[in-house]
């Protein structure tokens, strides 16, 4: 199948690109002239392991390629995937100025049957607005409009494509189904496909990620509690999790979510709630709650030093988890000000982090890696779980720093270990 897919930002890179590496002819559209000239380059705009690999390789089989601007070259394709940002709008709801402009635009070049998927998350009724706006601007009716939500964890993101544990599609009509079954064929099974009405499928993305982050929250909570009763989150998440109604995943405390989804999905459905005058109470207590906790990590640093001889802290990651540069919501923007209002000076070390950190945070000092980031600091603070902080040379690591303090906020060391070693060694929800 041609597939023309609108946005190269993150969602539409990785769709575009597995839809190319499972045998469909992919033009990626954008009108960022840079992004597209870093593609054209074979360069990816984005970090996430995996992309380059299949840029290289469907670029050369000749399944992928980049255009700037929507223009006739999208009248061949059988599929319009729409994937540009839906960024929070000034009052917590989705911005949907880019989708509505998208669909706008390409009503005026779309053939007679061409099939156009919503892949932005967006609030419900989106698909029936998009519809409206083509039907308005487009010199034919013969056309759809579908919604098929991501479900991609940045950094995982090829594996979940291409291994979903579900694919929610939004079709009414039995001719779309079929075309969509054809699009997946050679991804996944058709038992892994979820057809529902077009509204209950942008639904069901906003209610899954605000349950996720509904048990971050959770768990973050109950890692006070246990910090303050003697008990250890690690054990609570795990007896919990073996419940088989509840399950082990998203049960690890931290500094707060962050990211795209999560606190952009929640006000969102927050909103819708406000619209339709159904109340979502739990989720505004989720947000605040979050908030919350951002604001008191830097309190429990603080607590741990004696501000009149001790200012110098060092940062192990500032992305808003590991396995990529996305800093949008990250716990680091708010601890780090915080941190640097109260006197400290900062010295940070991020895997990937930095290009995009740098734009936002001012006035700290990068460093090349996490010794050089302990260098002479009174304490070190984990914000981000990379696998290379896991194994790291930790008596190396405690030669570097003038006090042994080391504040885990993802609870990646054993504390045992730590106190032989000889460090103070302060995590989360473990006595």
């Amino acid at each position: 199948m041609k597939i023309s897919v609108i946005g190269c930002g993150y969602v539409g890179l990785v769709s575009g690109f597995c839809f190319a590496d499972s045998g469909h002819k992919v033009t990626c559209i954008d009108n960022n002239d840079q992004k597209i000239g870093l593609l054209k380059d074979n360069k990816v705009p984005i970090y996430e392991p995996g992309l380059t690999e299949l840029l290289l390789k469907n670029v050369e089989n000749s399944n992928l390629s980049f255009e700037l601007n929507i223009t006739e070259n999208i009248k061949d394709s059988e599929i319009v995937l729409i994937a540009v940002g839906t960024p929070t709008g000034e009052n917590g709801d989705a911005n949907l100025t880019f989708v509505h402009q998208c669909a706008k635009e390409i009503a005026e070049f779309i053939s007679p049957n061409t099939q156009i998927i919503i892949k932005s998350t967006v609030p419900v009724g989106t698909c029936d607005a998009v519809e409206d706006i083509i039907k308005e601007n487009c010199v034919h009716s013969e056309f759809s409009v579908i919604s098929n939500p991501e479900f991609l964890r940045e950094g995982n993101a090829i594996n979940d494509f291409i291994n979903p544990d579900r694919i929610v599609i939004g079709a009414d009509e039995q001719t779309d189904k079929k075309i969509m079954i054809n699009l997946y064929k050679d991804i996944t099974t058709e038992d892994k496909i979820l057809f529902t009405s077009r509204r209950s499928s942008e639904l069901i993305k906003y209610a899954s990620n605000s349950m996720l982050a509904m048990r971050i929250i959770f768990i973050n909570e109950i890692a006070d509690l246990c910090e303050k009763i003697g008990a250890d989150v690690t054990d609570i998440a795990k007896g919990i999790g073996l419940d088989k109604r509840i399950g082990p995943h998203f049960l690890e405390p931290g500094p707060g979510f962050g990211g795209s989804c999560f606190p952009k999905d929640a006000r969102a459905l927050i909103e819708s709630g406000k619209k339709y005058d159904a109340p979502q109470t739990l989720l505004e207590s989720v947000i605040l709650g979050n908030e919350n906790r951002k604001k008191n990590i830097s309190k429990k640093i603080l607590d741990k030093l004696d501000k009149q001889s001790e200012n110098q802290i060092g940062i192990l990651g500032v992305t808003f988890k590991a396995e990529t540069d996305d800093m949008r919501e990250s716990p680091s923007l708010i601890i780090i000000p915080d941190l640097q209002e109260n006197g400290m000076n900062i010295s940070v070390y991020d895997p990937e982090g930095e290009k995009e950190a740098s734009k936002i945070l001012k006035d700290v000092n990068w460093k090349k890696t996490a010794y050089e980031a302990a260098e002479n600091v009174d304490c070190l603070v984990i914000l981000t779980d990379w696998e290379e902080f896991k194994n790291l040379d930790l008596d190396k690591l405690k030669n570097s720093m003038k006090r042994p303090l080391i504040y885990d906020f993802r609870n990646i060391f054993d504390p045992d270990m730590m106190t032989e070693l000889g460090f103070e060694y302060f995590s989360i929800g473990r006595g």
